[in-house]
């Protein structure tokens, strides 16, 4: 739905003021990438309804916990075109579907064990046109296709993430950062990264978006 049909939405105040939010971080959005966000809403209450997706009050704040959080990556790296991104447990699509819709030129693999999710994944890169996305029903441990980048939200410890993906990063670097993990995860991480204390960076999202929800949520990016 075009930003500028709201005014056809019950959803209107809501969903305009959602994309001000959007827009004021990502001034810069293509009439096409702003058309697809904001058909966002519809097609994760229509989900919601039909298998609870998100809880009931994430859902009203689904562009602030979920598309902008999910965004946050690409204050970390701009993705080069060609870039290929695996997102390891996408769940309904984060931070995958926003990504994708941010870097149209890259191509993203949406993988998650659960069938009913993935289900909701095709079915939202289809609505959108999101011709860069593939969503498959598979587990971490089958995947066996390369990537520059692995992403993903609060799925497992970094640790394991790390045994997990390691096999799946591309030697082939064409980012101005090294290939490798680049996760989102919130509160005290200070043992978690404590393996990686060497390499891991770890920033708090709050720096870029100031609602105070980001407040102790971080990127981690891990070169492997």
């Amino acid at each position: 739905m075009p930003v500028a049909s709201c005014f056809f939405s019950q959803n209107f105040v809501y969903l305009c003021n959602q994309m001000d939010e959007i827009l004021k971080y990502f001034p810069h959005l293509t009439a096409e990438q702003q058309e697809r966000f904001a058909a966002l809403d519809a097609l994760y209450r229509d989900w919601n309804a039909k298998i609870n997706l998100i809880s009931r009050k994430d859902i009203d704040a689904l562009y602030t916990h979920h598309v902008l959080h999910s965004l946050a990556i690409a204050r970390q790296i701009q993705f080069k075109a060609g870039s290929r991104i695996l997102d390891l447990g996408t769940g309904g699509g984060f931070p995958g579907i926003p990504l994708a819709i941010l870097f149209p030129e890259c191509q993203f693999r949406l993988i998650d064990g659960t069938g009913k999710k993935i289900r909701v994944v095709q079915d939202v890169a289809e609505k959108l046109q999101l011709n860069n996305v593939e969503a498959i029903h598979r587990r971490g441990e089958e995947e066996k296709d390369l990537f520059h980048f692995v992403v993903s939200r609060a799925v497992m410890p970094l640790p394991d993430l790390v045994k997990l993906v390691r096999k799946n990063i591309s030697r082939e670097q064409i980012n101005p950062l090294p290939n490798g993990i680049i996760c989102l995860k919130g509160g005290d991480l200070q043992a978690e990264l404590q393996p990686f204390r060497k390499n891991a960076e770890a920033l708090e999202i709050h720096q870029w978006f100031k609602d105070t929800w980001f407040k102790q949520k971080y990127v981690i990016y891990l070169p492997l």
